[in-house]
This record gives C-alpha cells, sequence and structure tokens, in this order.
C-alpha cells in the first residue's frame, strides 16, 4: 500500500512539474524584450492578476512558518496572516497610484522620489530580504519530497531538486511565466485546501473533538502568546505586505489602474479565506499528530497531515499543491530581485545601452546566481517561522515606510529616506549578534529584531527630514496630485 500511494504521489508531482514547464515554455516565445520580461508586457488582466498575487503572497511564508505557528499556538497564530490583511485594506488604495507610476522595480520609485543612493541601498535591502524569503522555500519544498519519498529523498536533496526546478521556471519566460503559473496554482491550491478542511475536522471529531484533544489556550485570541509577541507577528508582515516589490512589480504588469484595483479586491478575500483554512490544517493536525517526526519540526504540519490524514487522491493532490505553491513563490522572490540586479545596477551603472537580447540573457543569468545564493541559506536554515520574520523585518523596517512614504508625505526628503534604509537594514541584520546579546539587557536582546528596527528606521526618517530641506517641487509631484 505505501509503494502505491508512493506511485501517486509521484504521479501527481511530475503532472504539477510538466503542466508548469508547459506554461512556461507557452510565454517563452512572447518574451522579445525588457518590458516583456520584466513586467509581462504591461498586459496582465485582473483575473490573472488575482491568481498571481495570492500565489506570491501564500507560499512557505504561510504554509510552513505559518503552520508551524499554527502548531505550536493555535489560532492565535493568525495574527500574522492578520497583518497582511491589514495591509490589503491600505493596498486598495496605494495599487491604483502604483501602476499610475508605472515602472519596473521598487528602486525606480526610490530613485524617482529621492536620489540613486536610495536606489543603491534598496536594491540591497531587497537582496538580503527576498533571498531569505526564496531560501526557505527551497528548505520547504525539499521537506515535501522527504516526506512523500522518506526513503529514496532526504530533505537536503529534495531540497537541491526544487532549486533546479525554480531557477529552471524562473529564468525561461520572466513575469510572464510566473504570472499565468501562478493561475494554474492558485486555482490547484483553493480547491484542494477547501476540500481538505471538512474531511480533517471529521478525522478529529468535529469541533468538540478538536476542543477536547488541545488546550484551551488554542482556541483563545492570545492564547500562550504574550500581546508584544502577538505584534512581532502582525506588524513586519503588514509592512512586507504593503511595501512588497513583488506585488508592486505586478501592479506595473497590469493592464490599467483599474485592473490594480479590482485584482486587490479579489486578492482581499482570497487571502483571508486561504491562509485562515491553512492555520485550521494545521491545528487540526497538531490535535491528530502529537508526536513523532512532525512534533520535532513542526513546519512540516501542513504536508505531514496532507500525507497521512486524508485519502490518498486528495493528499496527493493536497501535497501537488504545496509543492507548486513552493515553485510559486519561489519563483517570485528570485524573479523580482533578479529584476533589481538588472534594471538597477547592470543597466544604470554598466551597460545602460544594452540590447534587449542582452538584457533577457542577463536576466536568466542573475536568477541563477540568486538561485544559489538562497539555496546556500536554505541548508543552513533550522527554522523557517525565524526565517521568515527575519526577512520579513528587513523589508518592513528599511523599505516600506520611504515607499509609503513617496505617495502619502511631501515632506519626506532623500537624507530622510537614506538614512531609513540604512537603519531598518543594519540593525536587522546585526540584532542577532554576540555584540547585541553581550551589551543590551536580555529583555531586550532576547526580543526579535522587529520593534528596535522599525524604531530606528522611522525615527531616522522623521527625525533627519525634518532637520533638512524639504525634497524638491518636481519629485513629489510625480506621486502626489
Amino acid at each position: 500500500m505505501a509503494l502505491l500511494h508512493a506511485g501517486l504521489y509521484a504521479w501527481v508531482l511530475g503532472v504539477v512539474v510538466l503542466v508548469l514547464l508547459a506554461v512556461s515554455l507557452s510565454q517563452l516565445r512572447g518574451v522579445k524584450t525588457k518590458a516583456d520580461y520584466l513586467v509581462a508586457g504591461r498586459s496582465l488582466p485582473a483575473f490573472v492578476l488575482v491568481f498571481t498575487l495570492l500565489s506570491s503572497w501564500i507560499g512557505a511564508g504561510s504554509l510552513f512558518a505559518g503552520a508551524e505557528n499554527a502548531y505550536r499556538n493555535g489560532f492565535a497564530a493568525l495574527w500574522q496572516p492578520a497583518g497582511g490583511w491589514a495591509g490589503l485594506l491600505l493596498i486598495y488604495f496605494i495599487a491604483p497610484r502604483a501602476r499610475k507610476f508605472a515602472q519596473f522595480t521598487i528602486p525606480d520609485l526610490l530613485e524617482a522620489r529621492y536620489n540613486q543612493t536610495a536606489r543603491v541601498l534598496g536594491v540591497i535591502a531587497i537582496l538580503f530580504a527576498y533571498t531569505a524569503i526564496a531560501s526557505y522555500q527551497l528548505r520547504g519544498g525539499g521537506d515535501i519530497l522527504h516526506l512523500i519519498f522518506p526513503t529514496a529523498i532526504s530533505s537536503t536533496t529534495g531540497m537541491y531538486m526544487i532549486a533546479g526546478f525554480v531557477i529552471v521556471f524562473t529564468a525561461l519566460a520572466g513575469m510572464a511565466s510566473v504570472a499565468y503559473m501562478d493561475v494554474a496554482i492558485g486555482l490547484l491550491v483553493t480547491v484542494a485546501l477547501i476540500v481538505s478542511i471538512p474531511i480533517l475536522l471529521g478525522r478529529v471529531g468535529g469541533a468538540a473533538g478538536l476542543h477536547a484533544a488541545l488546550p484551551a489556550t488554542h482556541f483563545q485570541v492570545l492564547g500562550s502568546i504574550s500581546f508584544a509577541r502577538a505584534m512581532e507577528f502582525f506588524i513586519p508582515t503588514m509592512l512586507l505586505m504593503l511595501g512588497n516589490q513583488a506585488m508592486y512589480q505586478k501592479f506595473f504588469s497590469a493592464k490599467s489602474e483599474r485592473d490594480a484595483r479590482v485584482a486587490v479586491v479579489g486578492w482581499i478575500f482570497g487571502t483571508v479565506i486561504l491562509e485562515t483554512i491553512i492555520v485550521a490544517i494545521a491545528v487540526i493536525g497538531s490535535a491528530l499528530y502529537k508526536t513523532g517526526e512532525v512534533a520535532e519540526r513542526p513546519r512540516e504540519i501542513i504536508a505531514y497531515t496532507a500525507r497521512h490524514g486524508l485519502p490518498a487522491m486528495l493528499g496527493a493532490l493536497l501535497l501537488g499543491a504545496v509543492f507548486a505553491k513552493v515553485i510559486s513563490t519561489a519563483n517570485n522572490y528570485l524573479f523580482s530581485p533578479a529584476t533589481n540586479l538588472v534594471n538597477d545596477v547592470f543597466l544604470r551603472y554598466m551597460r545602460p545601452d544594452a540590447s534587449n537580447k542582452t538584457i533577457v540573457l542577463t536576466s536568466r543569468l542573475v536568477v541563477v546566481g540568486l538561485g544559489i545564493w538562497a539555496l546556500i541559506q536554505g541548508a543552513y536554515t533550522q527554522s523557517i517561522l525565524d526565517k521568515a520574520l527575519y526577512a520579513y523585518t528587513i523589508y518592513s523596517a528599511a523599505l516600506t515606510p520611504v515607499i509609503l512614504a513617496a505617495f502619502y508625505s511631501r515632506r519626506i526628503n532623500s537624507k530622510g529616506a537614506v538614512s531609513c534604509i540604512v537603519a531598518g537594514t543594519f540593525v536587522t541584520v546585526f540584532w542577532g549578534t554576540d555584540f547585541v546579546r553581550h551589551h543590551l539587557p536580555a529583555v531586550i536582546a532576547q526580543r526579535d529584531a522587529t520593534f528596535p528596527a522599525l524604531i530606528a528606521s522611522l525615527l531616522c526618517m522623521f527625525v533627519v527630514s525634518w532637520l533638512t530641506a524639504p525634497p524638491p517641487r518636481e519629485k513629489v509631484a510625480q506621486f502626489l496630485p
């Protein structure tokens, strides 16, 4: 029976890989220019935008980090995705402005509103954050392959295999490939998750059985975590959502401002539904599987529950969906910083006269290089939840404040923006070092970098801007009427 199930899982994963490859190849012929590769020729309709936004957001961060959080803390884990939901409500108003600006990357925005220094520092912050996010997608994908083929594939070997898939898929056709793969993946994930939840709830004995199997704290608003810890989940997720370059790049790819705004509405509903289901499945899984391998590596609870708690075909489909989501999210978070290096470094400072053919070839080579860097980081990742919070904090402290200020503030200037990016990146990267642990009180040093990094970056942005001259009117006019 085990061999039969393994064959079924192999067949489903094989079909998933072939479908994704077919979608990538179908878009390959349309890639002729820089705009085709980087922003899909600015042609994506609202329907495609909804699924590519969902797929770029709900990846290993939700399926592994969020599930690990839910396994340990119950429904209090919803504080983490709730930050994204709050960010989405604000994004509804930002999306049309972003599409109106219609550039290629966030550093484009930073230079237009601030200066070249902000652009370069923005690239550095994005590389730190996005390759970290891509790295734990690879780690999560390796875990899935190990769960399906426990004797044939180790987690590390699986991680290398996933890295190969991701690099090839991402390099092929750029944004069009990523976006249209996301439609297929989003549909598969949505159906598999919705069908799975009532079956798993029945296995645990319904709501009454679930309550009986778990401590009461698993069903409370804060549960066993403090309010400060809840905010360490909520705030970085919200600020990552608000400043997420992968998201803005999708808006830059939209057909129109209206398509961008309509897509956000669908994204809000889809994200709330799917992330709530993911947390619920992880909580049910924590009731069904309290011991064993998954208790030692709770990040695997969604995949483990699919493998052992569902009928074979549905379990295979859910595992295939999770596998595809990992590939999709890794695609997005490799493609986005590759765009930065090509558009903001290669074209800006090295080859401004490069042909479209050279740009596309360089983009593909950069994807390969970043994929290798992400793979190296993934090899040293133990807790996906911790790695996710690290990546979210870099981005939310260093970049989100200056991105929002570009659209909503007339007073923040280039000096304030540069100091904000430097402070947010520096504090996050060095917060976990021995220097911090040895020179700050333990009650402060033992906390995540979330609040220290955010406080430092906001203070720098506002104080430095207030002490120096206002920005030129022509820079502000590009973003504010």
